[in-house]
């Protein structure tokens, strides 16, 4: 569906808001101001400024009030961070919770997913001990991260999906990335509890996929997004929240995975390569096929290709 996205001032909102009147929407979403709908699209104005102009004919409307960027233009399905739960780089700065999660693309080992608050004053703190983007930091590296940002007493919210619940989801019919929602959706949840009173400024999710896409997933399960809540790509690099959180989920990756070696004696990679085939097969000569239900992802390729190595 064609999409175009305007970033106006609070005046010029108050203005749209004044000429849809008589065409306010009796709902609005999380974060909004107000929605519309015209003949020609649906409009939703957010409170960080940034308009959604949605339908058949957006740019016919959306041009009454401004000019889009070339990137503000979306036609169909797009990757683009410029939808209207984008963040401003304020919020980086200040007093946020951030969540992302580990262990999707691994066969082995559970989906870890963890939600962090953090102070605008536990920022500069967090980055001198050098946490950053878990990319660019060693296993090791991270397990000495998680101790450190325990011992400081972040607040954080940590869940694990094991294999056999994340094989049930997956017959049931839930794709990876409704799996990575609902848990994304506890893990807030339990953490804002934690927090309060307390409110964060905003809440980062590190994003997978689109928050369409992300809402119509907890709509599925009777759930609701919570307020303040912003989606944004590679933002473990801009957030030092969400890279909080990134570091607590991929050091219980991690340790989920030394707990597997030790269970089985068996190696154990991460992954999804030829030697996770290997692996594989190692584990049905040892202990049968049932015990990939347990600890693997059984509807990876690798499945059928250790098979055939037994």
């Amino acid at each position: 569906m064609p999409q175009v996205v305007l970033k106006l001032s609070t005046s010029k909102l108050n203005e749209m808001k004044g000429y849809y009147k008589k065409q306010l929407k009796p709902n609005t979403p999380a974060n909004a101001m107000f929605a519309a709908k015209t003949s020609a699209c649906t409009i939703t104005a957010y409170r960080s400024g940034k308009v959604l102009f949605q339908g058949s004919q957006p740019q016919v409307e959306a041009d009454k009030w401004g000019k889009a960027p070339a990137s503000g233009t979306k036609t169909g399905k797009t990757s683009s961070p410029n939808h209207a739960y984008h963040p401003e780089d304020t919020l980086f700065t200040s007093s946020h919770i951030g969540s992302d999660e580990a262990g999707t693309g691994d066969y082995f080992g559970p989906i870890t997913v963890a939600a962090a608050y953090v102070t605008k004053e536990q920022i500069p703190i967090l980055k001198s001990i050098g946490v950053k983007d878990s990319k660019h930091l060693t296993d090791a590296q991270i397990t000495d991260l998680a101790k450190q940002i325990v011992a400081m007493k972040i607040p954080y919210s940590l869940l694990r999906l094991n294999n056999t619940k994340y094989n049930q989801w997956q017959r049931k019919g839930w794709s990876q990335g409704k799996m990575k929602t609902i848990l994304h959706h506890q893990a807030l949840d339990r953490l804002l509890k934690k927090i309060s009173p307390e409110t964060p400024d905003g809440i980062l999710v590190d994003q997978f996929s689109q928050p369409e896409v992300y809402k119509k997933h907890l709509k599925s399960e009777g759930l609701q997004l919570q307020k303040n809540v912003y989606f944004m790509t590679k933002a473990e690099s801009h957030s030092i929240a969400v890279a909080t959180g990134s570091i607590i989920a991929r050091s219980a990756f991690v340790k989920a995975m030394n707990q597997l070696e030790f269970d089985t004696g068996l190696p154990i990679p991460k992954g999804a390569s030829s030697k996770v085939d290997q692996a594989a097969a190692s584990v049905i000569r040892h202990y049968g096929e049932a015990k990939l239900e347990e600890i693997a992802k059984v509807h990876f390729a690798n499945t059928q290709k250790a098979k055939k190595m037994v």
